[in-house]
């Protein structure tokens, strides 16, 4: 049973966009390790720019430069 947890910064991504995200994640761990699709598990983790840094710096601060 596959699991892959994906982290993606909360600004803007919509629903349609992480359902694409699971599907197609889904679909490749099928396609290249022949995993069985009803028992992968997909989680979509949403971080606030406040919370994800880079290089020291939050992205927020990194994003208004």
């Amino acid at each position: 049973m596959p699991y892959v947890n994906i982290k993606i910064t909360d600004d803007g991504v919509t629903p349609e966009q992480k359902a694409e995200l699971i599907k197609g994640v889904t679909d490749l761990l099928q396609k290249v390790l022949d995993k069985n699709p009803q028992t992968t598990v997909v989680v979509i983790d949403e971080v606030p720019t406040d919370n994800w840094g880079i290089g020291g710096e939050t992205v927020t601060i990194r994003r208004k430069k």
